[in-house]
């Protein structure tokens, strides 16, 4: 089995095409064949080096490795398209000289004005063939005095392309819905139809597995395959498995107007691989239990193309970072603070401290056990490393106006001000012998406090908090408040 996945760096890689790229890597690997990657970087005027690093970048933070193709090498390279144009040149010219195909020399004007035409009488507006019948005397001379012409592929008519889709099941597409397409344009340079066409018969593919979008194609594809693999004397019996999309929870495709669709947000954004990649396979494939947490190596072992849903499926991000909290919670305490710690220095502007690392470690299990994004962490722990603390204007302006929050920080300060053990045990003793004496919920009485110390209504556990931050600096922030107040 060899597959390749073949994104053109025109964009920064979509969610939809990762989820494409780790359906072939699970296909590949279950089966112990080969992955390629492949760059389809025709389109000069949109692509960029940019866009081609964060494929690379993106396919190696999900942990997707392949076997051949660009950054790796192998046989059949080289494996950029832009790279590949002579070849392409070659095998146009060759499917003339074979009469599967032919010059057209059309200009995109006239084309324009006959699609027109047919589109008011009713009629398919593709194109109508007329330059397939031209005589071969006249289609030399006309090349020989430099006339601009594309190339166009003979589709045999009548006739119908049918194949066995793995995840559809039968596909019939009759010809006379597939118009004689170009495969080189004017300026020499190969369509996407050709260009994807030939590297697959030259790479060796015997499965293509890619998005339904591209399903309209696969006819014009395998009869384009068929006749470039005659040229070389090859039997062409690629399979194909085309994916359902991605819906956004509105049941429409997945676009930017439900959120960031480029693997590179997730990334920035505080998500862990292994829970994309989890999250991802389960969109459109199950495992075969009703599981949720699925590992990678479990996954593979279990993957078959065949068990694909043809069904849209629903790109949802609230459950994305659920299970983004799942797999955080599953990291060591080492590992939590590893990726984490970078994250609190970039906000803060500065490093820590070896003591404040070690007030970040003893504070970082109760951010673990509360967080869905690596991202949130630093928020929730900017409070204990500041010495001017700002606050958040929502939290202050629900806290901290009840005619509570001055009763209960000032007896809060005042009661632990004489504490002598400064652990949460004592703390929280103390705090809520305060709230028996002046009857006040823990509602009333310890959300002032935490707003006090951390400077909003959302951070790690209250008693906990006030131990890292110590005596001196929780006195500090209490009595601050009070004055406020």
């Amino acid at each position: 089995m060899r597959v390749r996945f073949a994104p053109s760096p025109t964009g920064y890689l979509h969610i939809g095409n990762i989820r494409t790229g780790l359906y072939n890597w699970l296909a590949v690997r279950n089966a112990g064949g080969e992955m390629i990657l492949r760059s389809d970087d025709t389109d000069q005027a949109r692509g960029s080096h940019e866009f081609y690093d964060d494929i690379i970048e993106g396919l190696r933070w999900m942990g997707l490795d392949w076997d051949e193709g660009i950054e790796v090498g192998g046989p059949h390279g080289p494996y950029r398209q832009s790279l590949r144009l002579d070849r392409y040149r070659e095998v146009s010219e060759a499917l003339v000289a074979a009469g599967d195909a032919y010059p057209c020399f059309c200009t995109a004007e006239e084309l324009d004005e006959r699609r027109k035409a047919a589109t008011a009488a009713g009629k398919p507006p593709g194109y109508d063939g007329r330059c397939r019948t031209l005589d071969t005397a006249e289609v030399a001379a006309r090349i020989a005095d430099g006339e601009k012409h594309s190339i166009r592929l003979a589709i045999p008519r009548p006739g119908e392309t049918v194949f066995e889709d793995i995840v559809r099941g039968e596909v019939r597409f009759g010809h006379d819905h597939v118009d004689d397409f170009v495969i080189a344009r004017s300026n020499g340079f190969p369509t996407y139809h050709l260009a994807s066409s030939v590297d697959d018969v030259d790479f060796e593919i015997t499965h293509v597995v890619r998005g339904e979008d591209i399903l309209s194609s696969t006819p014009k594809h395998i009869l384009l395959g068929r006749a470039v693999a005659a040229l070389e004397g090859k039997d062409f019996d690629i399979e194909y498995a085309h994916l359902s999309l991605l819906l956004g929870p509105d049941g429409k495709k997945l676009s930017k107007r439900h959120g960031d669709t480029s693997l590179k947000h997730y990334r920035e954004s505080g998500y862990l691989p292994e829970a994309l990649v989890n999250y991802l396979a389960l969109l459109g494939w199950s495992p075969g239990e009703d599981e949720t947490v699925v590992s990678l190596d479990e996954m593979v072992r279990r993957f078959d193309l065949a068990d694909v849903q043809k069904n849209p499926a629903i790109f949802d991000v609230d459950k994305l970072q659920w299970l983004n909290g799942v797999y955080i919670r599953e990291l060591s305490a080492a590992d939590f603070v590893g990726m984490t710690a970078p994250l609190v220095e970039a906000d803060l502007g500065r490093d820590l401290s070896r003591d404040e690392r070690d007030m970040f470690a003893a504070v970082a299990p109760l951010v673990q056990e509360r967080a869905k994004l690596l991202t949130e962490v630093a928020d929730q722990v900017r409070f204990l490393f500041v010495h001017d603390l700002s606050y958040d204007e929502g939290s202050w302006s629900k806290v901290m106006t009840k005619p509570e929050a001055r009763v209960a920080v000032d007896a809060a300060a005042s009661r632990l001000a004489e504490l002598g053990e400064w652990t949460t045990v004592a703390i929280e003793e103390t705090l809520r012998a305060m709230l028996d004496e002046h009857g006040l919920n823990a509602r009333k009485g310890l959300q002032p406090l935490r707003v006090a110390v951390s400077g909003s209504s959302v951070s790690p556990p209250l008693f906990e908090s006030m131990e890292a931050l110590g005596q001196p600096r929780t006195l500090a922030r209490l009595r601050d408040v009070f004055a406020r107040l």
